[in-house]
């Protein structure tokens, strides 16, 4: 039993380690002051060279903002919609519903990244650009917030909904006042997950964007074709803690709103 115990610790660590440390050099590198590997001296030039010297990255990086939050907003909206629709009304091809949301999940990238740009090759109204991504990330977003704010749903006390009825609650007024307040922490979830989706997602962009709509991963993947500058570092670390802390202030929101 104490093998097994030791086994499984060791395992546990060796994983930690192996997702965790590229992250931790990538956060020393991104304070040292050579551009090579070997650490020389802490400094902080290599931000100041991000704030002062790199106009390009920040535009791509406030593009990708926009279109992160925008697409996350209105995926969010039409998977709550879809998921009260799939739960509360019976219909003979609910499950089949279910079925073609949950596609897009298990599909490869490149698959969806082809079908979009085809689409929007016969579409000439919609040109590349901003409006191809911004479309793009909120048509893989949705699955992914519909089963998220389902899955939230699947723990909702039905009962609360017929006593707001019986209290005289329109339906309107039940779904304003009962289910989306109960809805919110995966209402929240879902609306993270699609913002880390879209700031995160390369392979799909790649194929809808246009000229002068390059978004984050797009320029920073790039750049690498010309080697790591210490820049993409320094960023990668504000990244990494704007990540932290809204992922800690979303885990106490969930726990307030939870009670």
């Amino acid at each position: 039993m104490q093998t097994n115990n030791r086994f499984s610790k060791i395992v546990f660590f060796s994983v930690i380690v192996f997702l965790y440390l590229p992250i931790i050099m990538l956060i020393v590198l991104s304070f040292n002051e050579s551009k090579a590997y070997m650490w020389k001296a802490f400094s902080l030039k290599w931000y100041k060279e991000l704030f002062l010297s790199s106009p390009k990255l920040w535009a791509t990086f406030f593009r990708s903002i926009i279109i992160a939050l925008t697409s996350s907003f209105i995926a969010v909206i039409i998977a709550t919609l879809g998921a009260i629709g799939i739960k509360w009304y019976n219909y003979r091809i609910k499950g089949y519903v279910k079925l073609l949301a949950y596609i897009p999940l298990v599909l490869p990238d490149i698959i969806i990244g082809v079908s979009l740009l085809i689409f929007f090759n016969m579409n000439k109204m919609i040109p590349l650009g901003m409006m191809s991504i911004f479309i793009a990330h909120t048509t893989f977003n949705i699955p992914f917030s519909l089963f998220i704010i389902m899955s939230r749903l699947d723990e909702f006390d039905y009962s609360i909904i017929e006593a707001s009825r019986d209290l005289g609650a329109t339906e309107f007024q039940s779904l304003t006042k009962v289910i989306l307040p109960s809805m919110k922490p995966g209402i929240i979830s879902a609306f993270l997950m699609s913002l880390t989706l879209s700031l995160d997602d390369y392979v799909i962009t790649s194929f809808v964007t246009g000229p002068g709509s390059d978004t984050l991963p797009i320029q920073i993947y790039s750049m690498l074709k010309y080697g790591i500058s210490p820049t993409i570092n320094a960023l990668s670390t504000i990244l990494i803690i704007g990540t932290l802390v809204l992922a800690l202030s979303s885990r106490k929101l969930q726990k307030y709103m939870l009670g």
